[in-house]
């Protein structure tokens, strides 16, 4: 079956963005060809013929929610793309149309830029491109294999084209450019909170309304207030569960950002049905993370078990 047609997809020439995984980080997705390529189990695609959500998918902001709301595999407990959790739960941005358009320029910009080297340099791949990037952005000294990969790949201007990729996206939230890690996750559990809230009174805001809306019933009379573009009325979503992290600092982190998403003073067993496991699984080790943070003075109990950032 054609993949481009099954997923209502009619123009780029059949061009998907496919998300990949990698071995210590999620890959950025790419657009590939869907008739020429066979996806294998570990490929996610994503039929959207936008270069809008390739820069955002690509962007700093998406990689650290695929990372922490994502699963882990294997003896080296790599990370893996799952989309129910990754993607089905990212808030996107609500960007105004000269931000969607830059973040598109750079989305094509990005796509091209890969596209044009790997086809210069038909054995170099974007595992390659992408490991140098991050020693390049962590400003540590590279092998000889790897300042031939930096020439082939022109990883500087890749590294500068992703720069400007995250910088876009952030102004699209309406966030400084330079958050630390553990903010931006506060704030888009926060926002998957309020999105979620949205979704519960009905309103949902659409990535492809044409297609995802077909088929649905008229929006129900009576609904309070009017939905914005791309918003439209159907049933409450479940919430989202993020995957429990595996070491101390990032269930700190995921911790912290649970309780900040919450929007309202949350008791233990509370944050702990935010993970997968929920308090059964979780109860005791994010009682345990709670109790840490507490003595630490960032968290304070306001009563009743009930506990907000300190």
């Amino acid at each position: 079956m054609d993949l481009r047609r099954a997923a209502g997809v009619s123009t780029c020439d059949g061009d998907l963005p496919i998300h990949r995984h990698s071995k210590d980080r999620e890959a950025p997705p790419s657009f590939q060809k869907s008739r020429s390529h066979a996806a294998g189990k570990e490929v996610i695609a994503i039929a959207i013929d936008d270069t809008y959500y390739l820069g955002v998918l690509s962007s700093r902001t998406h990689i650290l929610w695929s990372l922490a709301a994502g699963g882990r595999l294997g003896v080296g407990n790599d990370p893996r793309y799952n989309n129910s959790r990754c993607f089905d739960t990212f808030p996107f941005p609500t960007p105004t149309d000269s931000q969607t358009a830059r973040i598109r320029t750079l989305g094509e910009q990005l796509d091209a830029h890969r596209k044009r080297q790997q086809a210069q340099h038909p054995d170099l791949t974007l595992t390659d491109m992408y490991n140098v990037l991050e020693k390049l952005r962590a400003g540590e000294v590279l092998t000889v294999k790897e300042r031939a990969t930096n020439d082939k790949g022109l990883v500087a201007i890749l590294l500068q084209i992703h720069n400007e990729l995250d910088a876009a996206v952030a102004e699209a939230y309406g966030w400084p450019a330079d958050l630390p890690e553990a903010e931006i996750l506060e704030r888009l559990v926060a926002l998957n909170a309020e999105r979620a809230a949205e979704e519960a009174r009905g309103l949902v805001r659409w990535l492809r309304p044409e297609y995802q809306t077909r088929g649905l019933k008229e929006t129900q009379a009576g609904m309070e207030g009017v939905a914005p573009d791309g918003v439209d009325a159907v049933a409450p979503a479940a919430k989202i569960k993020i995957a429990w992290p595996k070491t101390l600092p990032e269930q700190v982190q995921a911790v912290l950002a649970a309780l900040s998403g919450a929007g309202h003073p949350a008791t233990a067993r509370e944050i702990a049905e935010a993970f997968a496991g929920g308090v059964l699984m979780r109860g005791p080790e994010v009682a345990e993370v709670l109790t840490t943070l507490t003595g630490l003075g960032l968290v304070r109990d306001v009563g009743d078990g009930r506990l907000v950032r300190g």
